[in-house]
């Protein structure tokens, strides 16, 4: 089966001047389009600083209702442009209930569906407990003129078994918005450790699942506005990844970059006939997944 997609990748380092972020934002978009691409991502919460990277109050109010005047102006790109975007937003839900949200556009400017981040990290410099709730839609491909795509938000990529469920309701390919970078204190083999870390965890969703793969990472430096920490510096190195795990492009670290490229969505189908890891799960023993630890002295006990 043929089905080429042309995606468009979106790495940008980000200032405090919203609205100026949102229009070069427009402009990668637009560049993207003129490439041919179809379906464009854009990286996590790509409108502002990332900032999570201290608890503040004030910064709720950036915080806006899906749909509203944010998700307006990234709708109207998508229509003016006829590609479906993947953006990241911080959505107000009501009042003192707020999530990390992708909302996926269609060619025409609607909302194909939502997309609120169920895996929420509480790290030095990553406190997103303080501002989202965890999503509560489930782990369910958005479908789309170009596909079903299986829309999922950074954190999330360190856990195989959010790919895994996009997988088994026919996501045909796996995206990640992402804001991950570099701790200033760590020597630079730790640094180098964390990021082909955060490679190689992804390459292994699209293996284990059949499934090409798009992420797409932030770049450039910014300050912890508290001053307690040295700041982020993030580590881009957007890729996109095919079916067996393959690199098919990858950005640089540290420059801010359009790109687009084309993927093969038929390839699926024939990798998961020579490798079919779908036919052969054990779904009969798999019930322990469930439970937040397994101690092999409590196998005969029931977890509290």
């Amino acid at each position: 089966m043929e089905k080429s997609l042309i995606i468009g990748l979106v790495q940008q380092a980000n200032g405090p001047d919203r609205e100026a972020n949102r229009q070069r934002l427009k402009a990668g978009i637009e560049k993207c389009a003129e490439e041919g691409a179809e379906l464009v991502v854009l990286q996590e919460l790509h409108d502002s600083p990332y900032f999570c990277q201290t608890e503040n109050p004030a910064f709720f109010e950036a915080a806006e209702p899906i749909p509203g005047t944010v998700s307006d102006f990234y709708s109207r790109i998508a229509r003016q442009t006829e590609t479906v975007i993947v953006a990241s937003l911080f959505e107000r839900r009501a009042p003192g209930l707020y999530h990390n949200t992708a909302v996926v556009f269609e060619r025409d400017g609607s909302i194909a569906g939502k997309y609120r981040k169920m895996h929420i990290p509480d790290d030095p410099a990553y406190y997103e407990k303080f501002y989202f709730t965890p999503g509560d839609l489930g782990f369910r491909p958005i479908e789309t003129s170009v596909g079903r795509l299986g829309v999922l938000v950074c954190w999330d990529q360190w856990y195989p078994e959010a790919a895994r469920l996009m997988a088994l309701r026919g996501a045909e390919v796996l995206i990640y918005p992402t804001a991950i970078g570099w701790e200033s204190s760590d020597t630079p083999e730790e640094k180098e450790r964390q990021r082909e870390a955060w490679i190689t965890v992804q390459r292994g969703h699209a293996i284990a699942n059949g499934l090409p793969l798009i992420a797409v990472n932030r770049t450039g430096y910014e300050p912890d506005p508290s001053g307690q920490t040295a700041g982020i510096q993030f580590w881009g190195s957007s890729f996109v990844a095919g079916p067996q795990g393959e690199i098919v492009w990858q950005a640089p670290t540290d420059v801010e970059m359009t790109h687009t490229v084309t993927i093969d969505l038929g390839r699926t189908e024939e990798v998961r006939r020579w490798w079919p890891f779908l036919r052969d799960r054990r779904i009969d023993a798999y019930g322990e997944l469930t439970r937040r630890f397994v101690d092999p002295a409590d196998d005969n006990e029931e977890e509290v």
